[in-house]
């Protein structure tokens, strides 16, 4: 695994001070449309965990889900495919839309049931690190995430 020395401590400098990404994202959206939207995809694996990755740019909570940005004209099913092949290195099938939230006023966030095909590769370096985590053990996630794995979980035990 390559060295993440200076990602881990830029990981650090953002959660002592989060002021410092929370200005970046607001230079960032005064280029953005109307509104902005971020995919993120639920995968579990065979033992019933789920996948979480650990974001560089997340000061606040630094283990979610993994995903991102829909770029402009973007399908968002296809972003998340896009995404997981940037961050991951993994190919997934996108399933059924989980939860669709309005965030920040303008920045819509959709979250995906998904299903992996193959295993995960080299990670970008957006992420520090990814972990499969019991549902009922997940480390602080941003309450979006959260929502999402709990709307899988009703999802998975109807079936």
């Amino acid at each position: 695994m390559p060295d993440k020395t200076w990602l881990r401590r830029l990981s650090a400098l953002l959660q002592r001070a989060p002021w410092l990404a929370s200005s970046a994202l607001r230079v960032w959206r005064l280029r953005q449309a109307r509104f902005s939207a971020g995919v993120a995809g639920t995968v579990f694996n065979a033992e019933g965990q789920v996948l979480l990755v650990e974001h560089v740019f997340h000061p606040h909570a630094p283990w979610g889900l993994p995903g991102g940005w829909v770029d402009r004209r973007e399908d968002p099913a296809q972003a998340l495919r896009r995404e997981m092949r940037e961050e991951l290195e993994l190919d997934v099938t996108v399933g059924k839309v989980l939860l669709v939230e309005l965030d920040f006023g303008n920045h819509l966030d959709l979250a995906y049931l998904c299903t992996a095909n193959g295993s995960i590769g080299k990670l970008s370096s957006e992420l520090l690190a990814y972990g499969w985590f019991d549902p009922a053990e997940l480390p602080p996630l941003h309450n979006f995430h959260f929502r999402a794995i709990a709307r899988a979980l009703e999802m998975q035990a109807r079936v």
